[in-house]
């Protein structure tokens, strides 16, 4: 019986993307920030050859954010293009090449550099290539450019890994920034389509008249200024030009956000999440805009306030959104989910003090970490469960994040 009860546990596991991946990104978000916080405190050194640092960036982009990013897009592409899920055998291949990527940046200073980087690349390669087969196959046009954010994300991991093998700083922060602005851009895209529809939709319900409207020119031209600005950081990180376009650019998101009525929804949390995670993005882009004009401003609370603040509030918005949608469970937060927001923000937050306030930076630091690592960990241990067993209810999935039409809002 209990073969069978591990079977049935494994294929229901790998029945869809947000399973494995929404559960293993939580676990490693936690397990890596733990293991970077002791390497800081007591000296611990990884054979790997990245310094400490330098492997914490990397495992919060290219090992926990991919995970989140995988689990969304494998299960938000099914309902794009309406062909089946992708489970099964691929879908338990792209969870263990996942895993083996940790493992290779924990160990790679005992490999040869061609393997290192060739086992870290094997996971972002193929997760590229599984979405760019199920978006062309379906035809489905207006997704093609969900492919490329996925695509950037491989190669920014490519560079990154190229200057830690070879000991080239600068193509390091080359690619780490190019890592981090492919997933702010696919934040500022996937945002823009499901916190309006959401909330319109949640709105409509409880018979509001008054509902964000449909995108048009405006929102056309906030994602453009703030993705051109994004890319010029990742080349241009000092020039003011940067700096000036970063901040037009979170304005006129600023007032994208707005419109979105953010304020009428916050008595349902699992809808205002998404509207603060968004928020974050909008801060983010401005505070890495003045610490580009004002040298006095420190970079690493506009960076923590674009990755703790935006990549950690949204992905877990999303997250917890998802798993409750399409387990079959009802789309409001619990007690638990509200406490897994309040933390991810109070982490953001401490992290951005800690920046901001040197004098005490060691314990907001360890502050910031221990909501972080409560966060993730109390994702995994509330949601785990969900995850790993069957639907609870019949029923069509009402957490799908779904291709929003342009006139009509989504069914959900």
């Amino acid at each position: 019986m209990d073969g069978e009860s591990d079977t049935g546990a494994w294929r229901t596991l790998l029945s869809y993307g947000f399973r494995p991946f929404f559960l293993a990104a939580a676990l490693w978000a936690a397990i890596a920030l733990a293991l970077w916080i002791t390497m800081l405190l007591t000296g611990l050194q990884l054979p790997s050859r990245l310094d400490p640092l330098d492997w914490h960036i990397h495992e919060m982009l290219f090992g926990f954010v991919p995970a989140a990013v995988a689990g969304f897009l494998l299960t938000a592409i099914s309902n794009w293009t309406g062909r089946r899920p992708v489970s099964g055998a691929l879908l338990g291949l792209l969870l263990s090449l996942w895993l083996l990527g940790r493992l290779d940046e924990l160990l790679c200073a005992l490999l040869p550099a061609w393997l290192a980087i060739a086992a870290d690349l094997a996971f972002p390669v193929a997760l590229t290539a599984v979405v760019a087969h199920e978006i062309i196959a379906s035809r489905n046009r207006r997704n093609y450019r969900m492919i490329a954010p996925v695509a950037v994300i491989a190669l920014a991991q490519l560079l990154m890994d190229l200057g830690a093998q070879g000991g080239a700083t600068a193509l390091t922060g080359y690619g780490w920034r190019l890592g981090l602005v492919a997933i702010l851009i696919l934040i500022s895209v996937v945002g823009g389509r499901i916190v309006p529809s959401f909330t319109r939709t949640w709105l409509a319900t409880r018979g509001t008249n008054r509902l964000p409207p449909a995108a048009g020119r405006l929102d056309q031209a906030a994602l453009a200024a703030l993705h051109a600005a994004l890319v010029a950081w990742v080349f241009f990180p000092s020039a003011r030009f940067t700096g000036v376009v970063l901040l037009a650019g979170a304005a006129l998101n600023l007032w994208r956000l707005l419109q979105w009525r953010g304020a009428a929804t916050r008595s349902e949390p699992l809808l205002v999440v998404l509207h603060v995670g968004y928020a974050w993005l909008v801060a983010g882009g401005a505070a890495l805009g003045v610490a580009i004009l004002d040298p006095a401003f420190p970079l690493d609370a506009a960076i923590h306030s674009l990755t703790a603040g935006a990549i950690g509030t949204m992905i877990l918005a999303v997250m917890t959104r998802v798993s409750r949608g399409h387990t079959g469970r009802a789309l409001c937060a619990d007690g638990a989910t509200v406490l897994i927001y309040v933390m991810v923000i109070l982490a953001a937050a401490a992290r951005i003090a800690a920046a901001l306030a040197p004098a005490v930076w060691e314990e907001l630091l360890l502050g910031a970490a221990a909501l972080w690592i409560g966060a993730f960990g109390l994702f995994a241990v509330r949601y785990g469960p969900f995850l790993l067993r069957r639907r609870s209810a019949p029923g069509p999935a009402q957490g799908a994040i779904v291709q929003v039409p342009r006139s009509a809002p989504s069914p959900h």
